[in-house]
C-alpha cells in the first residue's frame, strides 16, 4: 500500500479523494484542508467539502491557517511517515520543510497543460481566452509556482458552449485515475518525470472585479467567452438602470447596433450590440433576484 496525505479544499478534489480512499493500492492516512470559513447569510462556519468527506470516513483532518508556519502540524504529518503528499486545489503554498516530509515526493494535480496557465485560475483563463483545449497534469511540487517536473498529461477539449462549471466537472472526473497511476508508477520507478519546457509559459492570475464587468466594445465571441469562463462564480455582469445584472448564459449572433444597447428581444433571448455583432443573453441573474431567462428579465424592466 502507498501511504498518502491528501491536501485539498473545494469539491473539485472530492472524486480524487474518494477514488484514492477506495483504491486497493492507496492508503489515505490523513487529509489537510483549509480552516472552516463563514458562509451564507448567517455567516455560520462551514467546513470544506474535503473535510466533510474525511469526517464521514473517519480520516484524520488537519486545518492549518498556514502550514508553513505551523510546526506542530508538520511534526504530526512526519509521524504518519507518508510515502507521498497529494495536493489538488489546496489553496496554500507549501514550504520546503513541508515538501521534505514524504518519503518520495509531493504530487500536485494542476488543471492545465503546463507550462501554460501556471497559477490560480487555469480553468477560467483557458475559456476566457477562447482556447479549444486544455488538460490536466500531475507534477512534482517545487517551491516555484507550478514549475515542477511533469509526470503525466491528459488533453481535454473545450467546445465553444462549455462553461467553467462544466470544465470543472470534466477535470474532476478525469483526475482520480491519473493521480493513482502517477503514485504507483513513481513508487515502482517506471515513470520518469520530465522537465517543463520554458517555451509558452503563461500565468493564470486571479480574476479581478474589473475583468468581470462586460466591455461591450469587445467582440461577441470575447464577451461570450468571458461569460462562460466565469459562469456564476464570480460571474460576468453589466449595469442596467443602476442594477447589477449577472450574465449566466449567452450566444454570439450576427447583427448590428449601438454598442451596449439592446437591439431586440424574443423568446430566444435579449440581444445587445457589441463591436462586431450581437451578444444574445439567454439566462441572467438580476441584482437581488434568482436566475431567470433573459426574456423574462427584460419583460419586467421594459414596462
Amino acid at each position: 500500500m502507498i501511504k498518502v496525505v491528501f491536501f485539498g479544499t473545494p469539491d473539485i478534489g472530492l472524486k480524487s479523494l474518494d477514488y484514492l480512499y477506495n483504491s486497493e493500492k492507496i492508503e489515505v492516512a490523513a487529509v489537510v484542508t483549509q480552516p472552516d470559513k463563514p458562509a451564507g447569510r448567517g455567516h455560520k462556519l462551514q467546513m470544506s467539502p474535503i473535510k466533510k468527506y474525511a469526517i464521514e470516513h473517519n480520516i484524520p483532518v488537519f486545518q492549518p491557517k498556514s502550514i508553513r508556519k505551523e510546526p506542530n502540524i508538520q511534526e504530526a504529518l512526519k509521524k504518519i511517515v507518508p510515502d507521498f503528499f497529494v495536493t489538488f486545489a489546496f489553496g496554500q503554498i507549501l514550504s520546503q520543510e513541508v515538501l521534505d516530509i514524504p518519503k518520495y515526493e509531493t504530487i500536485n494535480l494542476h488543471a492545465s497543460l503546463l507550462p501554460k496557465y501556471r497559477g490560480a485560475n487555469p480553468i477560467q483563463r483557458a475559456i476566457i481566452n477562447g482556447d479549444k483545449e486544455t488538460g490536466i497534469c500531475t507534477m512534482i511540487t517545487e517551491l516555484g509556482l507550478d514549475c515542477g517536473d511533469i509526470c503525466k498529461k491528459l488533453v481535454i477539449p473545450i467546445p465553444d458552449t462549455m462553461n467553467c462549471e462544466e470544465l470543472w466537472n470534466e477535470i474532476s472526473d478525469k483526475s482520480p485515475k491519473m493521480i493513482e497511476e502517477t503514485l504507483v508508477s513513481l513508487k515502482e520507478g517506471t515513470l520518469i518525470p520530465q522537465k517543463q519546457c520554458e517555451d509558452g509559459v503563461c500565468m493564470a492570475n486571479k480574476l479581478t472585479k474589473e475583468e468581470c464587468l462586460i466591455d461591450w466594445s469587445k467582440s461577441n465571441n470575447e464577451i461570450h467567452n468571458l461569460v462562460r469562463g466565469i459562469c456564476r462564480n464570480p460571474g460576468a455582469y453589466f449595469i442596467h438602470n443602476g442594477k447589477i445584472i449577472k450574465v449566466i448564459e449567452t450566444s454570439p449572433v450576427d447583427g448590428k447596433g449601438v454598442q451596449g444597447e439592446i437591439t431586440a428581444y424574443s423568446k430566444e433571448g435579449v440581444d445587445i450590440a457589441c463591436s462586431d455583432g450581437l451578444v444574445r443573453l439567454i439566462k441572467v441573474k438580476p441584482e437581488g433576484k434568482g436566475e431567470m431567462l433573459a426574456r423574462d428579465w427584460y419583460n419586467g424592466v421594459k414596462k
